[in-house]
């Protein structure tokens, strides 16, 4: 199996896109965890990083991103250009990660 292109910019260096297959997306939905909070409580009090509110989001935008890979895969593409991730509260606790991009054809 060849690997697809992903890349943020909306060309590839070398090749030319010669179809649009359309909006390859992926998301996953996270909730956070009452031990996560109390940690994140104290963290805020003396300052610094929520490590593992930095892991559950890393965690959240690989899924995402692979979702998004196997959706343009599933459409025949070679590549995704024009990658993005978003994020969206859900309701209070939860939270989107969504990952997005064009999938195209190459030549």
């Amino acid at each position: 199996m060849k690997e697809l292109i992903t890349t943020t910019t909306f060309e590839i260096p070398g090749k030319k896109i010669t179809k649009i297959l359309g909006v390859a997306k992926g998301n996953t939905i996270r909730a956070r965890h009452i031990g996560r909070d109390i940690m994140a409580g104290l963290k805020n009090v003396v300052g610094g990083e929520i490590k593992s509110y930095t892991e559950m989001t890393t965690q959240s935008r690989e899924e995402a991103f692979n979702r998004m890979v196997n959706d343009a895969i599933e459409m025949g593409a070679d590549a995704i250009v024009g990658v993005r991730f978003s994020t969206a509260m859900i309701m209070q606790g939860a939270a989107e990660m969504l990952a997005y991009g064009t999938a195209v054809k190459l030549k």
